[in-house]
């Protein structure tokens, strides 16, 4: 008799709880054994009857007592810290409908201030400092797809006055780009030319590859300014540059968008003379996300215009709608309006000083965390933000003349002693690390971080790129020192855990019959990897089957190179 391979929790647990007494229970575990004399809580049909609403709070709590610990959440751009006067603006306002301009009239004003706010940030040409031209989006991802419609739209009218075919558009970006700018080409009938990155460009865009990627049918770039793998600004003005002399030699007038969905916020603050906004004059467009490094909660970007005469007439919609007439031109329509009132909250409370102070901060300590990796030996940093510049290349990369009205700190400016980017750490083994320790998957780094409550992804870079893997570190307002310090500890900690393991399985390797390299490169990583999971299997290669079997309805899974964000 064998074992069984699979054993069904669900059913086991709804088995034993329907024999169980109910004075034996808790009073949430009578609660769930009240739904059915049969089973335990429903989870994926709906209860036939009402349930006590206490109780339901604290059965959904418990089950989200595993989820990752937001303070530690060094994964994602996204803003996880909330402060005691937001939460209240935002509880009072939870119930609030963007999209109702004439019921909340003061909501669609703060919205309108916010824009202009951005707008005036990035020096796009407004006349009286209240009439620019964007809106609030549900994400950078919505933001990206109006820009990308704009532009596709744009060029369409052009070929019409021209009568040429409007078949065929085709938008350059990188291979770094965020998923959502491929999403745009793919869902809007858009050609997405996808331009290599390298080691040599900085894991950026190749610019020596723009030129001959663009024709007649080209809408437009997508430039990056703060790359989702290393935090890197793609080189908005040399790239305007490049399209000046398109323009010159073909008479092709190609615009600019920015997806600016983490730097739009940082550059601004931290890197003042860095032209990369609306003063390079082919930048039409340009999103960022409010809930990145704008601080809000979850749910908000934005997309500003240059001018109004970028935001084509047919993408505007006027509607008589609930007692007033409105514009919209967004992809949603109804949607939450308290991250409007935060995002608001938060230029008002934190002002100019306030971010540039907090994003100081956050540069400081991720140029520590780069500089402590590299120091170990055990690492390499793909990352730039701590790589000083010479003065000559201080003149070349920040170009912009000092304006007198923005009171900056000496000190604030010491950030453009360096390369520009996002308080991003992308790190990986070291070349000697790997030549030393071939056999460990520096996938596992992040497994026994994750132990740790440290969530720190692990992914391939692009492509051209694709056998480089890296881990990430976004460091945002949540890790102070104090938790910095224990971060390094900890990343130190688990890379010596993994040497020691290594040792010990290739030294019993050395008394067994293992002779072959792939079986013993195979074995070496099924035993960390039992050390690192605690015996789990490997979350990835599970979904990768799953979504390869066949008649699931998915297409062959091919491996993303897309980068956490």
């Amino acid at each position: 008799m064998t074992l069984s391979k699979h054993v069904d929790a669900d059913k086991l647990s709804s088995e034993l709880l329907s024999r169980a007494k109910k004075n034996t229970l808790s009073l949430t575990e009578q609660y769930i054994f009240d739904y059915d004399s049969n089973s335990a809580a429903p989870k994926y049909q709906i209860p036939e009857k009402s349930s006590n609403g206490d109780l339901v709070l604290r059965y959904v709590t418990e089950g989200l007592a595993l989820d990752g610990i937001p303070t530690l959440n060094f994964a994602s751009f996204v803003n996880t810290d909330l402060d005691p006067h937001a939460e209240k603006l935002i509880t009072n306002n939870i119930v609030k409908n963007l999209a109702d301009n004439d019921e909340y009239p003061s909501l669609i004003e703060c919205q309108q201030r916010c824009i202009n706010i951005l707008a005036n940030l990035w020096n796009a040409p407004v006349a009286d400092d209240k009439n620019a031209i964007g809106t609030a989006t549900t994400g950078s991802s919505e933001a990206i797809m109006l820009a990308g419609l704009a532009m596709k739209k744009t060029w369409q009218e052009k070929r019409k006055k021209a009568g040429k075919s409007i078949e065929n558009p085709n938008i350059l970006m990188a291979s770094v780009a965020q998923v959502a700018l491929e999403k745009f080409a793919r869902y809007f009938d858009v050609e997405d030319r996808i331009i290599r990155v390298t080691a040599e460009s900085n894991h950026l865009i190749d610019t020596t590859e723009i030129k001959k990627n663009i024709d007649e049918n080209t809408i437009g770039i997508f430039v990056i300014v703060g790359s989702t793998f290393t935090g890197a600004f793609e080189p908005v003005e040399q790239i305007s540059q490049l399209l000046d002399e398109v323009q010159e030699e073909t008479g092709l007038d190609i615009p600019i968008h920015v997806d600016g969905a983490s730097g739009g916020f940082i550059a601004p603050f931290a890197f003042p003379h860095l032209k990369w906004d609306f003063s390079v004059p082919r930048v039409v467009s340009i999103n960022t996300s409010g809930h990145k490094f704008g601080l809000t909660t979850a749910g908000l970007g934005w997309v500003i215009w240059r001018e109004v005469q970028y935001l084509p007439e047919t993408l505007r919609f006027k509607l008589d709608y609930l007692g007033g007439v409105e514009e919209t031109f967004g992809l949603n329509f109804s949607r939450p309006g308290f991250p409007v009132l935060h995002q608001y909250y938060n230029f008002l409370t934190f002002g100019r000083e306030g971010y540039t102070k907090k994003f100081v901060s956050c540069l400081a300590n991720a140029r520590l965390l780069s500089n402590f990796l590299e120091g170990t030996g055990y690492y390499e940093v793909l990352s730039v933000i701590h790589r000083p510049v010479s003065a000559e290349e201080k003149k070349k990369i920040y170009t912009r003349a000092h304006d007198p009205n923005v009171h900056h700190k000496s000190k604030d400016l010491d950030n453009e002693d360096y390369m520009p980017g996002l308080p991003v750490v992308a790190f990986r083994f070291s070349d000697k690390f790997r030549q030393d320790y071939p056999d460990i998957p520096q996938a596992m780094v992040s497994l026994l971080l994750r132990n740790r409550q440290f969530i720190i992804p692990n992914y391939h870079l692009t492509p051209a790129e694709q056998e480089k893997e890296i881990l990430r570190v976004v460091v945002k307002d949540n890790l102070p020192l104090n938790l910095l310090e224990k971060l390094m500890s900890a990343i130190v900690e688990t890379t010596e855990l993994l040497i020691r393991s290594h040792d010990a399985v290739v030294g019993a390797l050395d008394s067994t019959k293992v002779t072959s390299d792939a079986d013993r490169k195979a074995l070496v990583y099924k035993v960390l990897l039992s050390i690192t999971s605690n015996g789990v299997e490997d979350v990835k290669d599970v979904q990768r089957k799953t979504l390869d079997k066949p008649g699931t309805g998915h297409h062959k899974h091919k491996r993303s190179y897309r980068g956490a964000c």
